[in-house]
């Protein structure tokens, strides 16, 4: 979801989300995640830190590289922000749409709650793993309830800043933010769908007639 209502998630809904989200599984139990809930104030008050952050022009700087693509990789992620931008009306010239859309991202796509996702910076690769099995977790308990979502590197693209309005210690990674609140289905950024490839692409049967 990339477009929500204004109306915050109550507390006790997103208690029931998040305890459902400690029972993912994880690398020897180790459960390497930790995550900071957003509301009210504090929401707004993170939304508007970044925002500073973005009209001063600052760099980001994640503790998450970005990822470098190429390929097929690349050639989906191309497509599908092409046709992305057609539903929501942006077209190819208007570079202020676009980038306004882009600084939404940061933003939470101004959702009423939000959650960050973290570890500590001394785990390795397949703690992420970890990390992401969770926040799928997390995502489907929140439509269990409801609640849509959307996944956002954006939002954690100032990791200093979070730290210092969340009280995270340096010796955490903050790995990846997440929107949460009730769907606007009214706009196409909630009814947009990413494509996906065929079964056949990308599945290989072994041992089956």
């Amino acid at each position: 979801m990339r477009a929500f209502k204004p109306d915050p998630v109550p507390k006790n809904v997103l208690q029931e989300i998040m305890e459902a989200t400690l029972r993912a599984p994880s690398w020897e139990n180790t459960q390497p995640w930790e995550f900071a809930v957003l509301g009210g104030e504090v929401m707004d008050r993170v939304k508007a830190a970044i925002t500073e952050r973005i009209n001063a022009r600052e760099k980001p700087a994640l503790d998450m590289p970005w990822p470098k693509l190429g390929g097929p990789y690349l050639e989906r992620a191309k497509a599908d922000g092409k046709r992305l931008f057609s539903e929501l009306g942006i077209s190819k010239e208007d570079k202020l749409a676009a980038v306004n859309w882009r600084v939404s991202m940061t933003r939470f796509f101004d959702a009423p709650n939000g959650v960050i996702i973290y570890m500590d910076a001394s785990l390795q690769e397949w703690s992420l793993v970890d990390v992401g099995i969770a926040s799928q977790t997390l995502m489907l308990a929140a439509w269990h309830h409801g609640v849509g979502t959307c996944c956002l590197a954006a939002a954690v693209a100032y990791p200093g800043l979070l730290r210092s309005l969340l009280g995270i210690p340096d010796s955490k990674r903050i790995v990846l933010g997440v929107a949460m609140g009730y769907p606007d289905l009214s706009s196409p950024a909630a009814t947009f769908r990413a494509s996906r490839e065929p079964l056949e692409k990308l599945v290989t049967w072994h041992g089956f007639d």
